[in-house]
């Protein structure tokens, strides 16, 4: 598989990762060597970052387009991710809000459909 395929499937920013990992496509037997025992430059990004949107999105708790909204559009270290959620600016505390009111949302019309399924009749 491409390195970015590879990269997505391990959480992790591309361009942060060595050279190697970079240029050369990866196997699955690869991948899934790396995912049982990561090496330490694999361990080291998980931990430290830059992480990728997504992952920087779901530390935070926001969507990838809260981020956008927020003006974050690099990926963030992990100390950064954590600046952010000790000191939240007003963008962020507002996203956060909009996710858990689109999670709430979501709750409340899949407990509306069951409903709806349980009432009706089998034949």
């Amino acid at each position: 598989m491409k390195p970015a395929t590879a990269a997505k499937k391990l959480g992790i920013y591309l361009p942060a990762a060595p050279e190697s990992f970079q240029s050369g496509d990866i196997t699955r037997t690869e991948l899934t060597s790396l995912l049982a025992e990561p090496p330490a430059w694999l361990a080291d990004l998980r931990k430290n970052g830059p992480h990728p949107r997504d992952v920087v999105a779901g530390k935070l708790g926001v969507s990838i387009s809260g981020l956008a909204r927020g003006g974050i559009t690099d990926p963030l270290t992990s100390a950064e991710i954590t600046a952010l959620l000790e000191a939240p600016p007003a963008w962020l505390v507002q996203e956060r809000k909009t996710q858990a009111d689109v999670r709430a949302e979501k709750q409340r019309v899949k407990a509306r459909n069951a409903e709806r399924a349980a009432r009706q009749p089998t034949n």
